[in-house]
């Protein structure tokens, strides 16, 4: 595999520190190149590690491209890895001619990369801009760095996640901390605290906001004392403040330094004050000396800093806060040697040099297969995903998770798009693409170029809730088919569908359209026959969300303790939501509660799926109660809601889900039907209570929850019933196999 980086090569900090150190341990693994477009110490560093090194040097892109195309032969190279602005300007002028993937590393926010220099921003920063849109793969420094790249509808499906790595096997030669700290002007006393910041002077590093903290400081701690590492064009202006500010003697701008391990080695603190960043490399490289760490808590920092357990956090430009930390720090050197120590911990567990080449080259590897299958496959390729998706419903949540994974499962590079209300969410959960619902031309669009649809899970044919949205789903099963598809309903239900008009419509277009269906439960294979659709393959299968596991006792323990409540308490948990008639309910279910309370000891817990309607529902029972009560909405996932679902003594739901995920925990429950598919469930389970929420009554509710929580067989007899529905859910699985093999 050979692999060309593209850099301009007048890159210093962490960009410098990351494509060297990534290129230096590269090299061992694959045919690693580095191509610099000026000739500096950058290059020069980078000949002393070994790597290879091209530097065309003619100061024009323009002319630096035949220079480049005549090193770079079109069958020779496997892909381009791009860096900074020059670096994609020019990957992105040769991805015609060599026809091999395009990757950038964006190292951090590139909006903010020319912050204070509007001319540079102008012609560099919008030319990186545009390159940006053309580049093929992203590699992004952090979490946060992807997640604003999603946020810009760049796309999901083709953005890696990466943290910068740490050498710790490197060797540290330094030079004594007083006569380092005196060659770069900086004289310490006996007692003296010095913190170090090491970052480029420029607005975006916000030294500012340090040196009023140091100012606010200074008064509590005589002896604390700042050194600054780099150089900028703000330098003169950090120079003017800290002498506005009077704490000038205190202050050491040492400029551009070489011997970073001494630097390291002579601090006591190390800081950065950053309004943005990706994963800092002046943080990690830090650990290796088991510093005492304060920062911004800005892009991955956070990912590398648990605040006040191994460092400490501020929200950017909020000196008073960092300077109450910096007196904090410069009083307990008890707490700087532990909050230094668990970083070091931490940093060497989950941030070496050794994991990051690791992934990096898998990275290498995923990208080369999809491109190779884009190319084989031409034109078209991958699988559309309908349903109710991006409502922030966690039941059809864990639906599209379970149809991803089983998509993903069979085909691991399946390019997949998700039909979604709220695209972004979908894509920065699940880092497929995902187009707005009802966007026509753009769904039409993307179904003339898959190969299969899957209608995904959930009740979509019906007209109990929306005419609309079953003449809706019925169009996309009828176009995707006529459009070339292969056509799959993924363990869904069905019905209730009224009018004679909507049964036709149904039958017409299932039977002429669909290929196979998967059904949750047995009620739904009959309400089929009763249509008449005969023509599909039809199996009876389970829900897919069945096959979630739980988050894990960690998590939930958490997640309890938001709000308030432990793994060791006694609860009954509500599942309610907003439905005609429930109004007129919220008496009983509050009546309920309380008897729960008063009979049993178990505190109500408010359990919200869809946190908007559900904690609204919740609310009108909660002003009923006189007991302790808690509203439950943090639980951010189906795994985290199975996990926290666990620790309940019974269930009480509407919600289908609520059910479901009660069953994976073994919980007891009772379910409230304001829709067939609730009673539907608890049949197929062969388990549970049910009631029709128009039936309801505080005296047959009590009776139900009265009779699971005594019924002594209980959660052995759940988990066996369940147990059995999540070996029949595989036909949802081997059903889509079989399509996709035809």
């Amino acid at each position: 595999m050979r692999v060309v980086h593209l850099i301009g090569g007048g890159d210093t900090g962490g960009a410098k520190t990351h494509v060297l150190g990534l290129l230096c341990k590269l090299k061992e693994h694959v045919d690693a190149e580095l191509v610099c477009f000026r000739r500096g110490e950058f290059s020069e560093d980078a000949e002393k590690l070994g790597i290879p090194v091209h530097i065309i040097d003619t100061g024009n892109p323009f002319s630096d491209l035949p220079h480049l195309k005549k090193l770079l032969r079109p069958g020779e190279v496997d892909a381009l890895h791009c860096h900074g602005a020059r670096g994609n300007l020019m990957g992105v002028m040769m991805k015609r001619y060599l026809q091999v993937p395009v990757i950038t590393t964006v190292h951090s926010d590139y909006r903010l990369d020319y912050l204070g220099r509007p001319g540079a921003r102008l012609v560099y920063g919008t030319t990186n801009t545009i390159c940006l849109r053309q580049v093929d793969y992203y590699i992004c420094v952090a979490g946060p760095v992807t997640e604003a790249m999603i946020e810009r509808n760049f796309p999901a499906e083709r953005i890696y996640t990466i943290y910068n790595g740490i050498d710790f096997s490197a060797p540290k030669n330094c030079v004594p901390p007083k006569e380092f700290l005196r060659s770069l002007g900086l004289e310490v006393q006996e007692g003296d605290v010095v913190v170090g910041i090491v970052a480029r002077m420029t607005a975006v590093k916000d030294h500012s906001t340090l040196l009023r903290a140091l100012q606010v400081a200074a008064p509590k701690c005589p002896n604390l004392k700042l050194v600054c590492a780099g150089d900028g064009e703000d330098e003169k202006k950090l120079r003017e403040l800290s002498k506005s500010l009077g704490i000038e003697n205190r202050v050491c701008f040492a400029g551009w330094v070489k011997d970073m391990d001494s630097f390291y080695n002579a601090v006591d603190i190390n800081l950065l004050s950053s309004l943005s960043e990706g994963f800092p490399y002046a943080l990690a490289e830090g650990t290796r000396f088991h510093l005492p760490t304060l920062s911004t808590r800005v892009g991955g920092v956070p990912v590398l800093i648990d605040h006040e357990e191994n460092g400490l956090l501020f929200e950017p430009e909020d000196y008073q806060q960092l300077a109450a930390y910096l007196i904090q720090l410069y009083e307990d050197p008890a707490l700087r040697r532990e909050l230094g120590e668990k970083l070091f911990e931490k940093a060497r567990r989950e941030f070496s040099l050794e994991h990051m080449v690791e992934y990096q080259l898998e990275i290498y590897k995923d990208v080369l297969r999809r491109h190779a299958r884009r190319k084989a496959r031409g034109r078209r390729d991958g699988a559309i995903i309908c349903g109710a998706y991006g409502h922030g419903n966690a039941g059809d949540d864990a639906i599209l998770k379970s149809v991803i994974q089983a998509v993903q499962g069979l085909d691991k590079d399946m390019p997949i798009t998700v039909l979604a209300k709220n695209t972004g969410s979908i894509k920065r959960r699940y880092r497929v693409n995902a187009l707005y619902t009802f966007h026509f031309l753009k769904m039409l669009w993307a179904m003339g170029k898959s190969k299969l649809y899957i209608n995904g899970g959930g009740t979509l044919i019906q007209n109990a809730t929306s005419q609309r949205s079953l003449w809706y789903y019925l169009f996309t099963l009828w176009a995707a088919k006529r459009l070339g598809n292969k056509v799959d309903m993924y363990g869904c239900g069905i019905g209730p569908v009224t009018g004679k008009m909507n049964v036709w419509l149904v039958r017409h277009v299932l039977n002429s359209s669909v290929d196979t269906i998967t059904l949750r439960e047995e009620d739904s294979v009959r309400e089929l026959k009763g249509f008449g659709v005969t023509r599909p393959e039809i199996q009876l299968s389970s829900d897919p969300a069945l096959v979630l596991p739980p988050a894990g006792e960690q998590k939930a323990a958490a997640c309890l303790a938001v709000s308030g409540l432990s793994t060791e308490g006694n609860y009954i948990c509500f599942m309610l939501r907003s439905w005609a008639g429930f109004t007129e309910k919220a008496g009983v279910f509050a009546a309920c509660a309380q008897y729960a309370y008063d009979a049993y000891g178990l505190t109500p817990v408010f359990l919200a799926l869809n946190p908007a309607p559900d904690t609204l529902a919740a609310g009108k029972v909660c002003r009923g109660l006189a007991c302790p009560h808690h509203i439950l909405d943090s639980a951010d996932s189906p795994e985290l809601i199975i996990s926290v679902l666990s620790h309940m003594r019974l269930v009480v739901s509407m919600r289908l889900h609520g059910l479901i995920f009660s069953s994976l925990s073994g919980i007891p429950m009772v379910g409230v039907s304001y829709d067939p598919k609730i009673g539907s469930f608890l049949r197929y389970l062969g388990y549970g209570s049910c009631i029709e929420l128009g039936e309801v009554t505080a005296e047959n509710l009590k009776a139900a929850m009265d009779r699971e929580i005594r019924w002594e067989p209980g959660a052995p007899k759940l988990l066996e019933c369940t147990e059995k529905l999540i070996q029949v859910q595989r036909e949802n699985v081997e059903a889509l196999r079989r399509l996709l093999e035809q």
